[in-house]
């Protein structure tokens, strides 16, 4: 019970340096869209983490955000096709290639 309390701390702290830091209004149906919001970003980052690695799938939703979803790449489209140009030695790739292929996407080379 201690450890299921423990987890649910970290969900919290981890909630709240995200969206749930700055609530959208003061009006109850706006706070409440915005946390299910959150919530589903939450979820929906931590899913990713967890198909990219296992470092990132213990590590924070910030963590996740600056390694996996901010990603410095340049998009160049040519004959319909997006083409992602990462940077030549980002410490992450690999990861970002898991979690790309893992989510039925085809790499292009």
């Amino acid at each position: 019970m201690h450890r299921e309390h423990a987890v649910v701390e970290q969900v919290f702290a981890d909630l709240e340096d995200s969206a749930l830091g700055h609530p959208a209004s003061g009006k109850f149906t706006a706070n409440a869209a915005w946390l299910t919001l959150a919530a589903a970003a939450y979820n929906l980052t931590r899913a990713a983490g967890n198909l990219a690695s296992a470092f990132h799938a213990k590590a924070r939703t910030g963590t996740i955000r600056r390694h996996l979803i901010h990603v410095p790449a340049r998009i160049a489209t040519r004959a319909r096709t997006i083409t992602l140009h990462l940077p030549q030695h980002w410490c992450w790739e690999a990861d970002f290639t898991d979690l790309w292929t893992t989510t039925g996407q085809r790499l292009r080379t």
